[in-house]
């Protein structure tokens, strides 16, 4: 039962969905595909090799953000076994399980497919440094935080690296095949629920982030060896210095 690999999808209005999606495409670096048959609201953005992780949902409502796709062996199988483990059903859709983190982060269980991860992006117009999108921070408020590790800790099954920082309790990495990795991160205060947002990782943050500027990006805050962004949904991101 064990989780295989992590898509993610950002969520965008339709009023700032075509400005986020163009900005996205520029930071990726892989064009937006055609609307998914039987699904216009869901368009992937589509790697020059390799398959995609990284899609765009259109919402009715509600500001832009994202969510995680966990892709399994067998949706009702892991969905029954995320419930044991604190997670709350939603709808249950053609081929996918809505569901909840016990901290309140929407994600979906999807069937999985083998894949072939794309590589990093080069960008010789920008000092030939490369980037890619490497991580989903999962941000918890301290009310929740520790039951949010212990959930995705024991749905998952990947190997856990404790951090040495107060601010981030460690990351889960997966196994060969899974293009994205989870890091946690306590909030300072208390929010109504869990949420996550996107890391870029780059071998030049300064590079990376000052290109993404002239695409569109605004800056939020610089931390200790990442910068976060927002893009022009207002979608906050982090560029940083992981291994694309």
């Amino acid at each position: 039962m064990d989780v295989r690999s992590l898509h993610v999808m950002l969520d965008l209005p339709a009023e700032t969905a075509d400005a986020a999606s163009l900005f996205w495409a520029t930071a990726l670096g892989w064009p937006l595909g055609e609307p998914w048959p039987g699904h216009p609201e869901f368009q992937s953005f589509s790697p020059p090799a390799g398959d995609s992780y990284v899609a765009r949902q259109l919402i009715d409502s509600g500001s832009a953000g994202i969510h995680v796709d966990v892709a399994v062996d067998d949706v009702s199988e892991v969905a029954a076994h995320m419930e044991l483990l604190g997670a709350t059903r939603g709808p249950v859709m053609p081929y996918w399980q809505v569901m909840r983190s016990p901290g309140g982060l929407p994600y979906c269980v999807v069937p999985h497919r083998d894949s072939t991860p794309p590589e990093a992006s080069v960008w010789p117009d920008d000092g030939g440094h490369r980037s890619r999108l490497v991580q989903i921070c999962i941000d918890s408020p301290p009310s929740r935080h520790d039951a949010e590790v212990a959930f995705w800790r024991s749905a998952t099954h990947w190997t856990w690296s404790e951090s040495t920082g107060a601010e981030f309790a460690g990351k889960l990495r997966p196994g060969p095949g899974s293009p994205v990795q989870l890091l946690f991160q306590r909030l300072g205060d208390e929010a109504p629920a869990t949420r996550a947002h996107i890391d870029l990782g780059t071998d030049d943050v300064e590079e990376e982030t000052a290109r993404l500027a002239n695409a569109g990006a605004s800056l939020l805050r610089r931390g200790d060896g990442w910068i976060a962004l927002a893009d022009p949904a207002g979608l906050a991101f982090c560029v940083t210095a992981n291994s694309p």
